[in-house]
């Protein structure tokens, strides 16, 4: 018996089946693709405890619990840094001789943490043991979060200092056009850069304040004080941030050279109707007209290490399209690294529309992987995986399943440390390696374990071959028995990521 189908049923099964085939290609594709170098964090915000601690006041082991769970939740999600708020309003979460502990960590503005405990040592100490970086998030400029509410002790800037004080918008803020504010905030970032080992300084959108219509920033004094030669308070606004991002920069690099610096701009620099260099976009407010910064010169001089712009929009958004705003911050670069924030609080009660579903996310992490130069971006931010009901946090775990180092930054350091010596011993547990390490400096150093199978090709660039990132000298292989041959390599990295080239390459085999 001939059974024959119907024309148009053949032709449209050949293009299901076609299309299926494509959508496995393309999902086999894009979790093949995981780079090697890709920069993976997360931002935890303190300011009105949006992510950490849950609450004021908590008791200290609680704080850290608390924290030691957002980190775990990071590195499952396969992060490599975290950005940690410190100094959220002129306030500290560790102890300052400038500022009074912050309330939104004990419940209290000025009170310590009981029982006591310096909380960014034990952040930094924690991240560190999951071989993720630490960048300290420091609010430059910001006083209080409500101007009408000063819980500060006497000593405090605010009280010392209030002809420093702007009060705009609700909030109490640092004037940015006084030299002795500006210096007054470097040496606050400076006393942490001196005293404790953060990978990164990092600093928000929040330089002037983001405009009020019809509301002028009340800063007339000072311009008619230190305003002299400019044409305009729009450029001495500019210039103003700009001596202090220089001087910061130049600060933090004279006493540790390695301390990176970086920055997170508003996601749009200036749109291309007031100016041929900006973006292609309708953005309400910009960092050059509004905020007066200039974060494209700063690039261009070498005063910031990344850039961070927030682009908190979907693709195809009809005045800050995502797909037209990375390319455009990534062409301007200038030999500096440029990553993404992405709003994954956008998810966060989304029943309808672009962020009901994890599509626009990973869209968004799939261009930044496959079309920046140095890829890399941060969540904003963490809390908001306890709220999503999507299968958000398991794609980007797929996404994410190899381990990737954080791009390397050539002219802060580019000399890799020596490879190690490795041996082993081969017992019923696995195979256990050991290495010596080849450390004249003394430097802290991570090691990664390669491991390639049944005759494998020894290739370093294959991320999905690193087995294990770790400060340790050795490295257990439970899963050995299950390959005939394993072959091991192990490299070192130094606290910038320079990596060594191969050591002695180690083969085990099953007869």
């Amino acid at each position: 018996m001939n059974f024959r189908l119907p024309a148009l049923t053949l032709v449209l099964m050949v293009r299901l089946c076609s299309l299926i085939i494509l959508l496995l290609l393309t999902t086999v594709y894009v979790f093949a693709q995981a780079p090697k170098r890709e920069f993976r964090a997360a931002w935890i915000a303190t300011v009105s405890n949006i992510d950490w601690p849950s609450k004021p006041g908590l008791p200290a082991i609680q704080q850290q619990q608390e924290f030691i769970a957002r980190l775990d939740k990071l590195k499952e999600l396969g992060c490599n840094a975290v950005i940690v708020q410190i100094r959220p309003a002129s306030d500290a979460f560790f102890p300052s001789s400038f500022e009074p502990w912050s309330r939104f960590l004990t419940g209290r503005q000025g009170q310590p943490p009981f029982p006591y405990y310096d909380p960014l040592e034990f952040m930094i100490e924690q991240a560190h043991a999951r071989n993720m970086e630490f960048h300290a998030w420091f609010n430059p400029f910001r006083a209080l979060t409500d101007s009408k509410k000063n819980p500060n002790p006497s000593s405090h800037v605010t009280k010392a200092h209030p002809d420093w004080v702007v009060n705009y918008g609700g909030k109490a803020l640092l004037n940015p056009g006084i030299p002795e504010a500006r210096e007054y905030v470097i040496r606050v970032i400076m006393d942490v850069v001196k005293r404790y080992d953060i990978d990164a300084v990092h600093l928000d959108d929040y330089f002037y304040p983001y405009r009020i219509a019809g509301v002028e920033f009340g800063d007339t004094r000072a311009y008619n004080l230190y305003g002299t030669g400019f044409s305009s308070r729009d450029d001495w606004r500019r210039n103003n941030v700009n001596l202090f991002v220089s001087a910061l920069n130049t600060n933090i690099k004279s006493v540790k050279s390695h301390v990176k610096f970086g920055i997170s701009p508003f996601g749009v620099w200036r749109n291309a109707v007031k100016d041929p260099m900006g973006s292609p976009t309708r953005g309400g407010q910009t960092n050059y007209d509004d905020l007066f910064a200039d974060v494209l010169l700063w690039m261009r001089n070498g005063w910031i290490d990344y850039c961070l712009p927030q682009l908190y929009w979907e693709h195809g958004h009809r005045l800050v399209a995502f797909e037209i705003l990375m390319p455009w911050w990534d062409n301007h670069a200038y030999e500096r690294h440029m990553y993404f924030g992405l709003g994954v609080y956008r998810m966060v009660g989304a029943t309808k529309g672009t962020w009901a579903s994890t599509h626009e996310l990973m869209w968004q992490l799939r261009d930044i992987r496959h079309k920046a130069k140095n890829p890399g971006y941060s969540l904003y931010s963490v809390s908001n995986f306890d709220k999503i009901k999507l299968p958000i946090a398991d794609s980007i775990k797929k996404f994410n399943r190899s381990v990737a180092f954080p791009p390397v930054m050539k002219w802060l350091d580019s000399v890799a440390p020596a490879p190690p010596v490795v041996r082993f011993v081969q017992g019923p547990e696995g195979t256990l390696l050991r290495w010596d390490p080849i450390n004249p400096k003394n430097e802290p150093l991570r090691f990664a374990v390669y491991r390639f199978t049944n005759n494998e090709t020894v290739n370093l660039q294959k991320a999905d071959k690193i087995i294990s990132l770790s400060s340790t000298t050795e490295y257990l292989d439970e899963g050995a028995g299950k390959f005939k041959k394993c072959t091991y390599v192990v490299t070192a990295l130094d606290r910038l990521w320079n990596e060594s080239g191969a050591s002695n390459l180690v083969s085990t085999s099953v007869n």
